[in-house]
């Protein structure tokens, strides 16, 4: 009993000593020593307040890029988040209280930003000092006044460039499997964002990530890590953010915290959305269809004689189911879905090897074309497998990641569809050839391939939900999880858009055919509970190996290769 009572006080004392050494070296103005003895603390609780504690002391004292620096060993979010509100309350004065210009922000951005060990807050060589009017760094690192009004813009740009400079030139460099760590992420993007920072843009493409390809877990380094190929990016006229070595979309930041926030909390979690005819309009449809049967069409009439289909059909409704419609990720959801039907009616431009629906249907010569048809395409996963290591500290994503299937729908006199759970030969072969040329599309349109990283989140998500791998790490995603936490960008909803209709002759008579579907992402049919297979090729537990987070990583690093 004695003993366990000397035990318990020992500790006590041992802490009691360290916050006493931290004081010491705080007042002595030693903050390199003092965050050196916080960071030796066992407790989480009382390490995150000395830490924030220095950070304090380190803005008061001027030096904010290492603050900065303190608030990165933070390790929860929340507390986080709290220390680094208080700084950036800290009043902004100079000597007799008068009001100065505040060049700390701009300072701070630069400092952060661009070899942040090379300044001499931190030892290095560099500085940058405030002028009266603002400061002012070119590209070849010349510090120069600027005017009160920049109205030529280059303060503007400089701003910008800074933020990604450093950053920018190694995560644009190609890697077979450069890994993400998850906490790491979600701190740096939280610090950026709070800061009132723009986020770098090798943040929002997360290093370049091409594809999620891996997921590893390091209990003893407290790592959570995405990999997967990455290299350099560009942007296309319509804002796609696109791999410059395979020409598809990279992974997006945004789609990964609305994923993320709907899948992580929800053990049944899953999300698509719909565009289907009203049966009003269906009802109208069948009525216009029945009045003209057997009434041929004069040259020159069929387009007229569309249109007038396509306005009793009117519109149809968007649904979205699970995600808020406004985010980015929900309209990627509906646009691919949308698309996918333009090309499947021949009213959009296939690839190579693809034709339309309508193209594909053969009516033998002195046969009828068969009778008006409202069909259903929709995409939905599709994955070889997901394997697990034996020890279930690492997980391989196998597969192209989504498919189209297919069913053909009856339609009754007054517009309401009748699913039959059955697809007709050229209905399916439509939803083959789709999906068999599906790298090829998503080249040609990157909608695609964006649906396709939406879908690998979703089983990343579900993954990390199942198998419990945030709480083998202490990760809790408090920031990316919280929706007044990053603040994930918001547009209108998509509710409705123009009918997908088209027909084609056949024999000097017509064949109408009108689509409906969605896209359903729904990874327990995927992830059934022990149904995980194990790779005991040895292959997955070899990557995990040698993707061991590397001694000594800065901390403000997030990503390696």
């Amino acid at each position: 009993m004695f003993w366990l009572v000397e035990a318990s006080t020992g500790s006590a004392g041992q802490s009691t000593g360290t916050a006493e050494r931290i004081q010491a070296h705080l007042a002595a103005g030693e903050f390199s020593l003092a965050l050196e003895a916080a960071r030796s603390l066992a407790d989480p609780a009382q390490r995150n307040q000395w830490l924030e504690q220095i950070a304090l002391a380190q803005a008061q004292a001027g030096a904010q890029q290492a603050a900065y620096h303190s608030l990165r060993y933070i390790s929860d979010s929340e507390a986080r988040s709290q220390a680094l509100q208080k700084l950036l309350q800290q009043p902004v004065g100079g000597p007799g209280g008068g009001v100065q210009p505040d060049f700390d922000s701009l300072i701070r951005l630069i400092t952060s930003t661009v070899r942040p060990s090379s300044w001499s807050e931190v030892g290095g060589p560099g500085a940058v000092t405030p002028f009266p009017t603002g400061v002012l760094i070119d590209a070849q690192g010349l510090l120069q006044r600027a005017s009160a009004e920049d109205l030529t813009g280059r303060l503007a740009f400089l701003r910008q460039a800074s933020r990604s400079a450093h950053l920018q030139d190694n995560a644009r460099r190609p890697s077979p499997l450069r890994k993400i760590s998850l906490p790491r992420l979600e701190r740096e993007v939280q610090l950026y964002v709070q800061s009132g920072l723009l986020l770098p843009e090798e943040l929002q493409v997360l290093a370049g990530l091409q594809r999620i390809e891996y997921i590893f877990v390091y209990p003893e380094e407290q790592e959570l890590v995405l990999a997967g190929p990455a290299g350099p990016w560009h942007s296309d006229a319509h804002g796609h953010l696109l791999s410059d070595q395979t020409g598809l979309p990279v992974v997006r930041l945004e789609d990964l915290v609305v994923v993320f926030r709907h899948t992580l909390e929800k053990p049944d979690a899953r999300f698509g959305c719909n565009i289907n005819p009203t049966e009003e309009g269906l009802r109208r449809l069948r009525q216009y269809l029945d009045q003209t049967k057997g009434k041929p069409l004069r040259p020159g009439q069929q387009q007229q004689w569309l249109a007038e289909l396509r306005n009793r059909l009117g519109r149809q409704k968007i649904e979205v189911n699970g995600l808020d419609p406004r985010t980015r990720t929900a309209r990627i959801l509906v646009e691919a879905d949308y698309h996918m039907k333009l090309i499947g009616m021949g009213l959009a431009e296939p690839v190579p090897g693809l034709r339309s629906y309508l193209d594909l249907i053969e009516v033998p010569k002195g046969m009828a074309p068969p009778p008006m048809e409202v069909l259903r395409w929709w995409f939905t996963l599709h994955y070889e497998a997901v394997l697990a290591s034996p020890d279930r500290l690492a997980y391989h994503l196998q597969g192209q990641g989504i498919r189209v299937l297919s069913e053909n729908e009856l339609l009754t006199a007054e517009g309401r569809r009748v699913h039959t759970g059955q697809a007709e030969p050229t209905n399916r072969l439509f939803a083959k050839l789709f999906t068999e040329h599906l790298e090829d599309l998503a080249r040609k349109y990157p909608v695609y391939g964006e649906l396709r990283n939406i879908a690998d989140l979703a089983v990343v998500a579900a993954l990390i939900r199942n198998e419990r791998l945030a709480e083998q790490v202490g990760w809790k995603a408090r920031y990316f999880l919280d929706p007044a936490g990053y603040p994930v960008s918001l547009g209108p909803a998509p509710t409705e858009v123009e009918s997908v209709v088209n027909s084609r002759e056949f024999n000097r008579r017509y064949i109408l055919a009108g689509v409906s579907g969605g896209v359903w992402i729904n990874p327990a049919e995927l992830l059934k509970p022990g149904s995980l297979p194990h790779d005991y090729t040895g292959k997955t537990n070899r990557q995990h190996t040698a993707a061991v987070p590397p001694p000594q990583l800065p901390v403000e690093s997030w990503w390696w290769d």
